[in-house]
């Protein structure tokens, strides 16, 4: 029997959370065959079986959080040429190799402990707990004594100790996936970035009644980019260094009830806006079914948030390093206007732009903006 550990998923990510068991205990499974299904900080991920077999053991459920080396399942191997094949390259002890997701093997450190006295007998109590669950149950003020460990030959984990939390204190949420993600990125924004938000608003009197809103803002966006280049860009504040990108690489804004996703349309240029709208509905489903990929989330060179969709005017929307701005367009509002001395009812969209002064002057930004809010005051046509 071989037992399979959670691989390294690339990236430098310790941890990722259960989205989706595939197989059960005592199902037989081939090599390759997809078993879970996990989200990282980065993208979901599919993960394979590295052997053939019957499956005797499936740990951790839908929604766990669990760490690089947690164990997933133990398989009675079938003796396959193929599966003979991993073997080699294997350890028979735990495998953490899956498929073409990993090829290195990982080593956990665990710690042993004894609960009570330095002197201790044979009634105490021996918890097995890996450090970091150690340090965990410490910070949390869980009792270790308390808590039943889910790993191999009940080592207790990170997600025991945040379950047993679970239960101390009802209503505790465990921030998880794309929310957990979203933590980490805001802190490093506030610490690192120069923050400027400029507001202004584009009057939308030459739209028509069937205008796709978003369609316009990226076609908006793009055209600003092209015209005021500094803020289609990335900066690196360790070398001093700033790359104004060529292409518009759009992150989009996703809000969903696992949290906030980015996806990105790359080379936004290249779209017409019935285009930008198949590929908003396709991505909006996948979010929806957590099936997006990690390279979908990547390489955005500047972001949009149509925060407006659902309420608020004006925001200070939060710049993602290395970009250095943001656009957020809020909900549109009717506003009383004079035209020829008269006065006249006049929808208007709210713009909340936020850059990195650190990269970009208040004159670039400010030329953005205007060219911004010129293009949205275009009539309804397929805009280039």
């Amino acid at each position: 029997m071989k037992s399979f550990l959670l691989p390294d998923l690339g990236e430098g990510l310790a941890e990722s959370e259960i989205v989706q068991w595939h197989v059960n205990v005592g199902d037989h499974v081939d090599v390759d065959q997809v078993i879970l299904t996990v989200e990282t900080a980065k993208a979901v991920v599919e993960v394979p079986a590295p052997y053939s077999g019957k499956i005797v053991s499936r740990h951790g459920n839908e929604g766990d959080v669990i760490n690089i080396g947690s164990l997933l399942i133990e398989i009675e191997e079938v003796v396959t040429e193929t599966s003979a094949t991993h073997s080699t390259s294997t350890s028979s002890d735990a495998a953490t190799v899956v498929g073409n997701v990993s090829n290195h093997t990982h080593h956990v450190e665990v710690d042993d402990f004894w609960v009570g006295p330095a002197h201790h007998s044979n009634s105490e109590k021996t918890v097995t707990a890996m450090p970091s669950a150690r340090l965990l149950a410490k910070k949390l003020g869980v009792d270790l004594l308390k808590v039943k460990g889910s790993g191999h030959d009940g080592v207790i984990t990170d997600t025991d100790i945040y379950n047993e939390l679970d239960r101390q204190t009802p209503g505790t949420e465990v921030l998880k996936g794309a929310r957990r993600t979203m933590v980490g990125t805001m802190a490093e924004s506030h610490h690192n970035v120069a923050s400027v938000t400029v507001t202004e608003e584009a009057l939308l009197s030459n739209w028509s009644q069937q205008e796709d809103i978003s369609g316009r803002l990226i076609k908006a966006v793009v055209f600003a980019c092209q015209k005021e280049p500094a803020l289609n860009a990335w900066f690196d504040a360790d070398t001093m260094t700033r790359c104004v990108h060529s292409k518009v690489n759009i992150g989009i804004a996703v809000d969903s009830s696992h949290g906030l996703y980015v996806p990105v349309l790359r080379n936004a240029d290249r779209f017409d806006q019935q285009g930008i709208r198949h590929w908003l509905n396709d991505t909006v489903e996948g979010i929806r079914a957590r099936r997006i990929g990690r390279e979908q989330l990547q390489h955005a060179t500047i972001t949009l948030s149509n925060f407006g969709a659902i309420a608020g005017i004006f925001a200070t929307p939060v710049v993602s390093p290395p970009q250095v701005a943001i656009v957020g367009a809020g909900r549109i509002v009717e506003k009383l206007v004079l035209q020829d001395g008269q006065p006249i009812v006049i929808k208007a969209l709210p713009l909340s732009i936020t850059f990195d002064h650190r990269a970009c002057t208040g004159g670039e930004a400010a030329r953005f903006v205007k060219v911004l809010v010129e293009h949205l005051q275009q009539p309804t046509v397929e805009i280039i």
